[in-house]
């Protein structure tokens, strides 16, 4: 999980003010402490946070904390209006085992290897038939985003027993969210991590 704007802004206001009672943050968001519980708990459960009765909070730097963005791999995508026949050649060729579908660099779809299997031994045309028709849309795909703990990135793909998890960057556009593929979270990312992790 990501942090949310607010939960960036008091990490912001703890580092500036240390040490800083719920109370002192609370009144610099123009907010009550009740209305912040939950973010204190969040932010001290992830480690951002340090709590200590009579003192208040102080900004404690973790020094196991690594983004997705850090590594992350290249995208692997097609555009929405190719065929299943095309993306079948573009999946093995690049072999991956789940294809991102895109429009104008935009995250619209994802297909995984299964799903081209399902539809190329049915009776269709698959050099007729447009990817977008088979494709998962949103909002049931999982992604991460950039800035996300790795941690997170993990617990999804443990979750939801999948192989990667598409990468975005959201950005909002006349009032509705646009999800830009920038990368993709896979096992072998993390598995490369943990073997360097043990190779110290």
């Amino acid at each position: 999980m990501s942090l949310t704007e607010r939960q960036k802004q008091i990490i912001e206001i703890v580092k500036e003010n240390q040490p800083i009672t719920g109370d002192g943050i609370a009144e610099k968001l123009s907010l009550t402490r009740s209305a912040l519980r939950t973010d204190f708990s969040i932010l001290t459960g992830k480690g951002y946070l340090n709590s200590k009765p009579k003192v208040g909070y102080t900004y404690q730097e973790r020094k196991d904390k690594k983004y997705v963005r850090e590594i992350m791999g290249e995208a692997v995508f097609v555009d929405y209006n190719l065929s299943v026949y095309e993306t079948i050649l573009k999946i093995f060729a690049k072999d991956v085992g789940t294809m991102f579908i895109t429009e104008n660099k935009t995250l619209v779809g994802i297909v995984s290897r299964k799903d081209l299997l399902k539809i190329a031994i049915g009776k269709n045309d698959i050099e007729k038939v447009p990817i977008n028709v088979i494709m998962t849309r949103m909002p049931n795909i999982i992604y991460c985003e950039e800035d996300e703990l790795i941690i997170d990135g993990v617990k999804k793909i443990i979750k939801h027993q999948i192989d990667c998890v598409p990468v975005v960057r959201i950005k909002e556009v006349r009032g509705k969210k646009i999800y830009e593929l920038v990368g993709r979270l896979t096992k072998t990312n993390i598995t490369k991590l943990f073997l360097e992790y043990y190779e110290k």
